[in-house]
């Protein structure tokens, strides 16, 4: 059977500060960016040695999530969460980023983003004559993250 590829379209976001036993979101962002990790390579040169570099591995590095959505009234919880972490810079959560099958419930992965501090949180831009949704911006630094396949 082949596998089918996972859609971009079908996920949600669970964020859960340390010691919290319940998430302080877990809500159906419009937009997830900066899933990344790389690896910084050092070169080293050997004298005498024209025809080749040697490559090694070093740290490995992170993204930064952007999350963007509608404003609710459930979003004062995230502005409180920003408001707690700049009193308390030690602060920090875990968030998890579950992709769905195109059913919506069937969960097909789980990206679980380790020590997440909230950065920035982008209240939205108002103007009358638009009518638009209004969208807000919340981005994390996570210090690492998982890949689960789904349950």
């Amino acid at each position: 059977m082949a596998a089918l590829p996972f859609t971009a379209f079908n996920f949600g976001v669970e964020i859960v500060p340390e010691g919290a036993s319940s998430p302080l979101v877990s809500a159906a962002f419009s937009e997830c960016d900066g899933l990344e990790m790389g690896m910084d390579v050092k070169t080293i040169r050997e004298g005498g040695s024209n025809d080749r570099q040697v490559r090694l591995a070093g740290p490995a590095t992170f993204g930064q999530l952007t999350l963007k959505r509608g404003m609710t009234q459930a979003s004062f919880e995230l502005w409180k969460w920003m408001g707690d972490s700049i009193a308390d810079p030690s602060l920090r959560a875990q968030a998890e980023v579950v992709l769905y099958a195109a059913d919506g419930s069937t969960e097909r992965a789980r990206i679980v983003l380790q020590r997440c501090l909230p950065v920035k949180l982008k209240a939205p831009a108002l103007n009358a004559k638009d009518g638009a949704v209004a969208v807000e911006e919340l981005q994390l630094a996570y210090e690492c993250f998982t890949v689960k396949p789904g349950r």
